[in-house]
């Protein structure tokens, strides 16, 4: 059987950052207690020619207990994690290079809640893959179980060959949520490029069924006989959904100066409907303007706020997944309650769910619901990634100001209306919990635009334009935030365009 993960525990290690102490034991390795990391690749080759190993595994993941990551990132904002991968990577290439070949040798350390200070663990194989920086997406693999709430499983990358998913990460590369076929069997994607549809085999041959659904447009995984706690079929759901495809066309180049109606109303709550359309029923949008847009919710950890009486945080789309005013009716609807607890209620039915999740109340689109990065979880849960987003135009040259009582940019607000948040035992305006009535300026300039913090209680976060993490802005200093890059304050994710 080939080695598709290999999975180890190294136990007790003094420090769990030091690369040697990882890789070898000192004197010679017949002495030692345990197996360490330089051992495990040699009894484990990739390749054999008879009994000589003619090519060695070359991605591997590192985990240690979650803490330690924490402590670093606090302490040394993640260099020794950073260093240890470098330097087990530079052990990996003298000692294994002529076991090489053209492969990268590729380290990756990561946190886990599983393990207690000083353990570590490895995991390599056929089936374990690290992308490259910047490397494309080629596949999504999500499942479910009733095929209108999805949760994502893991990535299939441009250059990865092979993907093993199944009951937990221990025994695939790969956990799938909700699992129910047991360890003893697992699911092997087979990704010969972009212009081949990846092969979906099991493993081994004849665990369960695994059959595609042309109707559902996905795989329904089942074992003849196991009954769920309803006494019907136990059935699992999965969808591999292309994520990468050939470049668009390039757009037309856009007119000199348009008069434009506006498009935004329905994204707009009923409390800033009325002062955003009594200004203007048009907006004059000349080339040379940028725009501000906003992407995504951020949905706050209402336990941070308990001392204001919020107990309560639900935001509703309709049929259109456009956001819906309070108390109108809403195909889905998000909540997130005193305990930080998320759930959805669709159809009258209420879930609970985690992020990262994909959520399809009508069977067809979808709403996704991205996961925070460390840095941002102490003040909130999730982001609810808005299927249609409104847009302003930003002037150049003039400073304005983003807040509670800032008009700058008020339709963007969407949650500055009472109803979204139950405070106290009444309706009351999520916008504050988390925004200050003055929380930043921001001026339009060459390649971005200029922030600064007016608040020193306004928590400002930076992230990219695929919105991974940059900064925390933690001072009332001039920021440069690039264009396509993306400001969260309070509630609000919003990008910076051109």
């Amino acid at each position: 059987m080939p080695v598709y993960v290999q999975h180890e525990i190294l136990g007790k290690v003094s420090d769990v950052f030091n690369a040697e102490a990882i890789w070898q034991a000192p004197g010679l390795a017949l002495f030692a207690r345990r197996p360490l990391l330089r051992d495990l690749l040699e009894r484990s080759p990739r390749e054999l020619r008879g009994r000589a190993p003619v090519r060695c595994f070359s991605h591997v993941t590192l985990m240690v207990a979650q803490e330690e990551i924490d402590d670093d990132r606090h302490l040394a904002r993640g260099a020794r994690a950073r260093d240890l991968a470098q330097s087990l990577t530079a052990l990996h290439q003298k000692d294994f290079g002529d076991l090489l070949g053209s492969d990268d040798v590729r380290y990756d350390v990561v946190g886990t809640d599983e393990l207690s200070p000083g353990e570590v663990e490895v995991k390599f194989g056929h089936a374990v893959y690290l992308p490259s920086a910047g490397e494309t997406i080629l596949h999504a693999v999500s499942s479910s179980h009733d095929g209108a709430s999805w949760q994502p499983v893991c990535p299939i990358y441009l250059n990865q060959r092979l993907a093993l998913i199944g009951q937990n990460a221990e025994h695939a590369s790969h956990a799938v949520p909700g699992w129910a076929f047991g360890s003893d069997g697992a699911i092997l994607l087979v990704n010969d490029g972009p212009d081949t549809p990846v092969e979906v085999h099991v493993r081994p041959k004849g665990a369960f069924d695994c059959a595609f659904d042309a109707d559902r447009q996905c795989y329904v995984v089942s074992r003849p006989g196991q009954l769920g706690a309803d006494g019907a079929p136990l059935q699992l759901y999965l969808k591999l959904a292309r994520a990468a495809g050939p470049a668009a066309p390039a757009a037309p180049p856009k007119p000199a100066a348009v008069w434009k109606a506006r498009t935004d109303a329905t994204a707009v709550p009923l409390g800033q409907r009325a002062r955003a359309d009594a200004a203007s029923d048009a907006t004059f949008a000349p080339a040379a303007q940028q725009r501000v847009s906003l992407v995504a919710l951020a949905l706050p950890r209402l336990s941070r706020y308990r001392d204001t009486g919020a107990t309560l945080l639900e935001i509703g789309l309709d049929r259109e997944l456009r956001l819906a005013p309070p108390g109108a009716p809403a195909l889905l609807a998000l909540r997130v309650d005193s305990a930080d607890q998320l759930h959805a209620r669709i159809d009258g039915h209420l879930h609970s769910v985690s992020a990262p999740a994909t959520l399809a109340p009508g069977g067809s689109d979808s709403v996704d619901l991205r996961a925070v990065a460390p840095d941002m979880a102490e003040r909130y849960c999730a982001m609810l990634m808005l299927p249609h987003q409104a847009s302003m135009p930003v002037a150049s040259g003039a400073r304005l100001v983003f807040g509670r009582s800032a008009p700058m940019l008020a339709a963007l607000r969407v949650l500055d209306a009472h109803g979204f948040l139950e405070q106290g035992g009444a309706a009351a305006s999520a916008d504050r919990l988390g925004l200050s009535r003055q929380a930043f300026s921001f001026e339009a300039s060459a390649g971005g635009y200029q922030v600064a913090r007016l608040s020193a209680t306004q928590a400002l976060f930076h992230l990219d334009a695929q919105l991974a993490f940059v900064a925390a802005i933690g001072s009332e200093l001039a920021y440069f935030v690039p264009h396509g890059h993306h400001l969260v304050a309070g509630h609000y994710v919003l990008r910076f365009d051109a």
